[in-house]
């Protein structure tokens, strides 16, 4: 049997398409799986979790977080008061205005990276993109450092879109996507041609032990850390195939089986983003280390306020309310925030000005962010801009600040280095280093 990529590493074609074929394996015994289901809440105990929620295209801080009604530039939305005296936030956000207690609002992050491109690499990895080297992102580090081996399910998972990868770090921290949060993973179950259930396990336990032999004879023969990802990758599979773990992709059904109350999955919001969010609690309640979901469309440059909010409330700032405030609300009804931090970010803030379009371009000078959960203290402002939105007036920080106080949250040293391929070591929290926020965590 011959394996080309092997030779010379992984390709991430090679490797995702592996990923994605767990109909060719077998899955662990029952008994073993039972076993990793009710390990779950134990080790979901013992350590914590990353939730990203990310808004791909720049969402307008000043239409959500960091409202200026007093300023021509403050727009159509008026501020409201949240459960937190002092703080308010957009009107359209009641649910997460509700929550403010747990919210941890910066407002004065300054990237100076305008690009959709590099703003989104920069945002994930807290280095500006460099041609010589690809920098591991967020999700890939809290991977490597927080996933225990027992875990059999991927310890990255991004919904909805396919989330910035693993760099140097290898394929083995690589991002598992689910394209369509509520529908299980594609080719997770086994081909039903393959014939009855005991047919069907002899089959794929022939398969695995095949499979087995070949793989670990590469490990042997020392072809490197690419033969290890390869190897592991399918120990996942093996994992999920098969077994009552692929419960947790589903969003009808509790991870114990039960159905999800109804109310519930209204709550969260019928939308991609509101099932993604969904998902997300379901991943981290089963031991997933990072998870990442992605609510895109913010690139508002025409017309931003209808796109914002709508009477029946269907556009992005609706969703967001939805689907964030309710993902809070649930994790601490389940004893789960505590142990699960939030981080809410896009690649830029946008102007505070509202041009000609009525929509408002990219502005990465000052903007906001939002942490909440796992021991970040909610219920304050960190930071501010001026009077009119185009300046920090306190407190400015940068990416790698809010990547420390994310990392320190979870239990992560932030003045961790990881080592690149030729052996320098490298900041987890960007070239210049970061430095946890006060009072945040």
């Amino acid at each position: 049997m011959w394996f080309p990529a092997l030779t010379g590493g992984i390709s991430r074609r090679h490797f995702m398409r592996h990923l994605a074929g767990f109909s060719l394996m077998a899955g662990p015994s029952l008994a073993f799986v039972q076993r990793l289901i009710a390990a779950a809440p134990q080790m979901k105990r013992d350590r914590k979790s990353l939730i990203i929620l990310w808004m791909g295209g720049g969402p307008s801080h000043m239409d959500l977080w960091d409202m200026k009604p007093d300023s021509p530039n403050g727009g159509a939305f008026k501020p409201m008061k949240t459960a937190v005296s002092g703080i308010e936030i957009c009107e359209h956000l009641p649910i997460l205005a509700s929550q403010a207690k747990h919210l941890a609002i910066v407002r004065s992050l300054v990237t100076n990276e305008g690009s959709h491109e590099r703003g989104t690499y920069l945002l994930h990895t807290a280095y500006a993109q460099n041609p010589a080297i690809d920098f591991p992102s967020i999700g890939s580090i809290v991977n490597q450092q927080l996933t225990p081996k027992e875990l059999a399910i991927p310890g990255f998972i991004s919904v909805g879109r396919p989330a910035e990868g693993p760099g140097f770090l290898g394929m083995a921290y690589a991002p598992f996507t689910v394209q369509n949060p509520g529908q299980p993973p594609q080719n997770i179950s086994p081909p039903s041609e393959l014939g009855s259930d005991w047919q069907l396990r002899e089959r794929l336990e022939r398969r695995k032990s095949m499979f087995a032999a070949v793989e670990t004879q590469f490990v042997k023969e020392n072809r490197g850390e690419a033969a290890k990802a390869h190897l592991e990758v399918y120990r996942k599979a093996f994992d999920l195939t098969d077994s009552q773990l692929k419960l947790v992709f589903d969003t009808r059904k509790e991870n114990n089986g039960r159905d999800i109350n109804p109310k519930l999955a209204d709550d969260y919001g019928r939308d991609s983003f509101g099932q993604g969010c969904l998902l997300a609690r379901k991943l981290v309640e089963a031991g997933v280390s990072c998870v990442e979901v992605n609510l895109g469309g913010w690139d508002m440059h025409n017309n931003i306020f209808p796109a914002l909010h709508t009477s029946n409330r269907t556009g992005n700032a609706d969703r967001l309310d939805r689907g964030f405030g309710t993902l809070i609300k649930d994790l601490n009804d389940r004893g789960l925030l505590d142990s699960t931090v939030i981080l809410w970010m896009g690649e830029f803030g946008r102007t505070p000005r509202i041009n000609q379009n009525g929509g408002r371009d990219h502005w990465a000078r000052c903007w906001s962010v939002v942490l909440a959960g796992g021991g970040i203290k909610g219920g304050q402002v960190y930071g501010s801009t001026d009077s009119d939105g185009t300046s920090v007036k306190d407190d400015p920080c940068q990416i790698g600040d809010v990547f420390a106080t994310v990392y320190q949250a979870l239990g992560i040293n932030p003045d961790t280095e990881i080592r690149d391929p030729l052996g320098r070591p490298r900041k987890i929290t960007g070239e210049k280093g970061g430095t946890p926020l006060k009072g945040l965590v």
